[in-house]
């Protein structure tokens, strides 16, 4: 039990830091750099809310084009032509599936939460779903931050979540700890107030539903195996599997995934610094510096040189000296800074995959529908890879909430908005030109929009 505790002590530490890196840049508060310290002492605090801030871009556009549209029923008959009149049932049993799923999906206002969990795993790597019943027995989807959760799969059956565990800080200033197994849930609390970072194994005690009564691991493992049985602090789960569902971006098999800004963030601070040294270029040397010459200058107290003129566009100047001479110096030139600024934009563009029309709009024509078409191949093969890794865990989270409904084993697929759409004229002309090629009629119609039930009904009468 402790090894279990300590194990995720571990893990939630060794992520924390970068979560809250992410979580940062994505806020826009990055690491600034200046060129010299004498600079970091003379703008640090003028540019410390500065960031041209690239970041939630490469997250938003993925996200704006992962949205669930439903659940279908796992089988054969998927997509196919007409079926008997006797095999109907399993088209009513596949409606009543879907409008199940439906009803669970508006409940816990799936539309936008579901959202917020794509961006929290686009953002950290890792997002959390943890399904559990209410007290009227209603399967309840509650999204998790990826800082407070870690999991643990099972070494033997990549994939499969042997155990997770939830550490959140509570308003009393202690720090809860639950353990999620197949067959139970442990509730933890800590012995003493203060945050995790200071907390070991040894420091939690058991939770009791009652009247805060607590006992240690120790007290618990020495005590006789019906008092073990009757402690509150665990809640039993009769639905063997655990109830912790892990969202991992663009992971490997069985580990923690990884962010979108993996790759961005050391572009994002190239980006900040070329921005910050142009700032610093224009404050010293934009404004064009004055200078001259053979004229008699004047000395203060100290024997410091006291400037002749006042420049301004309400001041002349004046010397009765015929050989003095007047002139300027050349501005700062920018252009360079701008060219280095916008090569950032590609460069940020190359390594996240997203279309470089996101970050560096041109000033001619905008792009056509065919070339942005080509633009956004890679970033719409990445698009769907996310789609298949994140419906995989949709599917197993409404799996588990049927299940908890008393709808017993089935396996559903997740169904995605199409990333890239097509106009509808597209779409009819494309739909036709496949009947021509020998596409069913009734294929034809589920291609159309037509549902799957509807079409099979429409078959069969006719038939």
């Amino acid at each position: 039990m402790n090894k279990d505790i300590e194990q995720a002590l571990t893990n939630i530490r060794a992520r924390k830091a970068w979560y809250e890196k992410t979580t940062r840049y994505y806020d826009g508060d990055h690491d600034l750099a200046f060129a010299t310290e004498k600079f970091q002492n003379t703008f640090g605090t003028l540019f410390r809310e500065f960031a041209l801030n690239l970041c939630p871009v490469i997250c938003d556009a993925v996200r704006d084009k992962l949205r669930v549209t439903g659940f279908s029923i796992e089988d054969g008959h998927r997509n196919a032509g007409s079926l008997p009149a006797s095999e109907r049932s399993e088209d009513t049993q596949a409606g009543s599936l879907r409008s199940d799923t439906r009803s669970i999906w508006q409940r816990n206002r799936m539309a936008t939460r579901a959202g917020e969990i794509h961006k929290e795993a686009l953002k950290n790597g890792d997002a959390y779903a943890i399904v559990w019943p209410n007290a009227a027995g209603e399967a309840v989807i509650y999204p998790n931050r990826a800082a407070s959760i870690t999991v643990a799969y099972d070494d033997d059956a990549p994939g499969r979540i042997v155990w997770a565990a939830k550490m959140w800080l509570t308003a009393d200033k202690h720090t809860r700890l639950n353990l999620f197994y197949p067959d139970r849930i442990e509730r933890y609390i800590s012995r003493t107030q203060g945050e995790a970072p200071s907390l070991d194994a040894k420091d939690f005690a058991l939770l009791s539903s009652g009247s805060g009564f607590r006992v240690s691991s120790s007290e618990l493992k020495n005590a006789e195996p019906a008092t073990r049985n009757a402690e509150p602090f665990a809640i039993a789960n009769p639905y063997g599997i655990v109830s912790v569902f892990h969202f991992a971006n663009n992971a490997d098999l069985g580990m923690a995934g990884r962010s979108e800004l993996d790759a961005a963030i050391p572009v994002q601070d190239g980006l900040n610094k070329s921005v910050l040294d142009m700032l610093v270029a224009m404050e010293f040397s934009a404004y064009r510096q004055r200078w001259a010459a053979g004229i008699e200058i004047e000395y203060d107290a100290d024997g410091k040189a006291v400037a002749p003129f006042t420049a301004g566009v309400d001041h002349l100047w004046i010397t009765e000296n015929p050989q003095a001479h007047f002139g300027d110096f050349e501005a700062a030139e920018l252009e360079q800074f701008l060219r280095v600024k916008d090569s950032f934009r590609v460069d940020m563009a190359s390594v996240t995959g997203t279309p470089l029309h996101y970050f560096l709009q041109t000033a001619g024509d905008f792009p056509s529908g065919e070339s942005l078409k080509k633009a956004e191949t890679r970033f719409l093969a990445k698009v769907r890879d996310r789609q298949e890794s994140f419906g995989q865990v949709w599917a197993d989270v409404m799996q588990f909430a049927l299940r908890i409904e008393g709808r017993g084993d089935v396996r559903l697929l997740t169904e995605w908005e199409d990333p890239a759409p097509v106009g509808e004229r597209e779409l009819l002309e494309n739909i036709l030109l496949k009947t021509q090629l020998g596409l069913s009629r009734e294929q034809a119609l589920v291609e159309a929009g037509y549902g799957v039930v509807d079409v099979k009904a429409r078959a069969v009468d006719a038939g």
